[in-house]
Formats: C-alpha cells, structure tokens, sequence
C-alpha cells in the first residue's frame, strides 16, 4: 500500500470520465469525454463479426495478430514512407492509452525526466510518474507557437524521453515540419527518445500530419503510437499500436505482456478489414465533417460569449469561460474551472471538462474548459442552443432533447 500511495501521489483521479458521470446525472449533453456517438464504418464492423462467427475467440498472438500487423506496416509504408518490419517492430494493444504506459514503463527509468508539452492529455503525467520518472512541462498553447527556446532549456543530461502529442489533445495544436525539426534536434543532441501520440493523425484541419519518426536521425529514436479508436469511431474496441525499432519493441513487448496479455482478437480483425479496404476519400470525408462540427460548436461558443481558438487538428476546443464567471456565479466570486463546468452542465444542459484537469496540479487551466465535437449535427445544434441561451438566462433546455441524443444512455 505504501508503494501504491507513493506512486500515484501528485495525479488525480480522471476528471474526464468524473464528468461523463455528472451529464448523466444531470441529463446533460456529455461533450466533456471523446467518444463519437455515430457509427463506425460498415467494413470495419462486418470484419469483426465475420471474424466472432468465425470463432475467433481465442488470444492473439500477444504482439498482435499477424494479419493486422501486416497491414500497418503496408499501411504506414504507403502513406508516410515509414517502413517497419511487423514481425520485429510493430505491436498491437489495448488502445493508444495502453501503448502509452507500456512504453514508458519498458523504455524510463527511475529519476529519468520526461519532456510533456502543457496543456496534455490528462494521462501523460500519471504515466511518466508510475514509470519512476519526473515530467517536464513546457507550455504549447492553441494557435501559439513551439517556444523553442523554452522547450531547449528543459532538456537536461537526466532527459529519457519527450512525449509529442499531435494532432495534440486539449490544444488542437498540428505540429509544423520546422517545430518537429527542432524537436529531432534536441532529441539527437541529447540521445533522448520521442514518445509520439498521433492518434488524431486523420482529422487535420489546417497543416499536415508529419510523423516525427520520417525525419532524418529518428527513425531509431522515434516511438509512434496510433490506434483505430477516434479514425474508426471505436473507443470501445479498443485497438491500438505501436511501431518502434526492434531493440525497443523487444523491451516493449515484454511489458504490455503483463499489462495485458493482448487486444481483442476478433476486433483486431476487423480493424485489418478496414484499414485494407477504406480509401483516402474515406480520410478526406472523416476530416471534412469534423471541420463542419469544429465550426458549429466555435460559433455558437463565441456567440455565448467564450474565448477560443479555431483548433489545427483533433476534435477538441479550449475554451476560455472568464467573461462568463459573473454570469455562472450569480453575482458572486467567480467560478474556478470546476464550479463553472458543473455550473454550465446543471443550468445549462452542456457539460465541458475542467481545463485544470489538463495542466499539473497548480499549473493552469482555472479560466478554461474543453468541450469535444466528435458528436452528430443534431447533438450539437442542441449544444449551441443550449449555449447561446447563456446570454438570456440559460437553464433553457427541454430533458428530452438530451434524451434523444442517445448520450445519456
């Protein structure tokens, strides 16, 4: 036990899933956690049952399916030139979350430091300290720049390892060809590796995707993590992967074993269906109507009366909620992030994450709160008549509309 406390001292609880919890008890409209409530692609979903009555029932092989590994490698060589050898360097897991620990605890070592950008992904920090390590924050913040300067002087003689996140999550950031330059840089200098999270890599909206491990020198130094949950509208499923050098899947393998012996056999057949069948136009499309859901909800924010910036990539936008504070709190103190989150999902009907819940304990995020749009057009028009309610009121919100939605379910 005093293992386990020492361990998890310094992270919270996910405050991502807390919220799910309250929309559902104040029949909100859930855009606080990430999961589609649309379909996912026929092929994909035929594959799997083709496979479960095929009685496919039984592990995978642990690294992965043998089929599915072969299809990323031809997947990732077709599409980014990045060749990797699916015996020896490509392992399949439980989702791009599962990858994520799994690398950092085969790859850092105790009192090593783990660069992390700030605002992150809520698990990036709780990994780095269960492998033993120290993160490092360095600020990226929506439509800002890399400070390179800034991110220079956080690498140290104890840096292992930098977590790259792009298209990044809460911020919408698509890290530009000259920033990933500079990122390889330091990595090279200071014989670091980098850890990357590209499990956004098909829904951009400004820029291109560039995995860090195409550009010269990182090749060997580079971990990519994808997974098939928000391409394919399949959080649930589970599958994701990892491609790295073999010297470094070797070490990774052994612990994703542990962790979790292996993903869903007859899912991971139905993602290598879908990955062999769907075509650019499908990608195209998958971006192209986040684009116009990502302009919906921005719209009627601004109009409610937050601060946001137009996100590059991913399904998230973070909001800036201060010229609302007097408005939530009735006159009062102003509301923290928390207070004006449950606020906006008991009055309102939306619910939004916290923005702290993205920044270390202490570090940021009191005036912001992330809303995702990966949800139907009927959803978040609800969600945008909720909002712009804001201004006459709020509160104004019939319970079946939620209802409806089929988020509550």
């Amino acid at each position: 036990m005093l293992t386990t406390a020492r361990r998890t001292h310094g992270f919270r609880e996910s405050v991502i899933r807390g919220m799910t919890r309250l929309a559902r008890e104040h029949n909100s409209l859930n855009l606080a956690q990430g999961f589609p409530n649309f379909p996912a692609p026929e092929a994909l979903k035929e594959a799997a049952v083709r496979a479960i009555r095929g009685d496919i029932n039984q592990y995978a092989i642990t690294w992965g399916a043998h089929r599915l590994r072969t299809v990323l490698a031809r997947t990732y060589m077709q599409r980014y030139g990045l060749e990797a050898d699916p015996e020896r360097e490509i392992t399949v897991t439980c989702g791009a979350t599962e990858a994520m620990i799994a690398t950092l605890l085969a790859l850092v070592n105790p009192g090593d430091e783990v660069i992390v950008f700030e605002p992150f992904y809520e698990n990036y920090g709780p990994d780095t300290i269960l492998a033993d390590a120290r993160p490092v924050y360095v600020p990226l913040e929506p439509g800002r720049p890399l400070d390179l300067a800034r991110l220079a002087a956080a690498f140290t003689p104890r840096t292992r390892a930098i977590v790259v996140n792009t298209p990044s999550n809460p911020s919408g950031r698509v890290l530009d060809r000259s920033e990933l330059e500079a990122i390889r840089d330091l990595c090279v200098t200071h014989d670091a590796l980098a850890v990357t999270d590209e499990i956004y890599e098909h829904i951009i909206y400004s820029g291109e995707h560039i995995p860090i491990a195409t550009l010269p020198g990182m090749r060997e130094r580079t971990i990519t993590i994808s997974g098939a949950s928000k391409t394919f509208s399949v959080t649930g499923w589970r599958i994701g992967w990892i491609i790295a050098p073999a010297e470094l899947t070797d070490a990774i393998r052994k612990v994703h074993d542990f962790l979790t012996v292996g993903a869903p056999a007859p899912l991971q057949e139905g993602v290598a269906d879908a990955l062999g069948q769907l075509d650019e136009g499908f990608y195209r499309q998958l971006a192209h109507g986040y684009r116009a859901r990502r302009d919906l909800l921005q719209g009627a924010l601004t109009d409610a009366g937050f601060r946001s910036v137009s996100p590059d990539g991913a399904y998230y936008i973070l909001a800036d909620f201060s010229a609302l504070s007097e408005t939530a709190s009735g006159g009062g103190p102003p509301l923290d992030d928390t207070a004006f989150a449950v606020w906006l999902s008991r009055e309102v009907g939306v619910t939004p994450v916290p923005g702290s819940s993205f920044f270390r304990e202490g570090g940021g995020g009191r005036s912001l709160v992330r809303f995702v749009f990966c949800k139907t057009e009927d959803v978040l028009a609800e969600a945008a008549r909720r909002l712009r309610s804001i201004g006459r009121g709020g509160g104004q919100r019939p319970v079946e509309a939620a209802t409806r939605s089929g988020l509550q379910r």
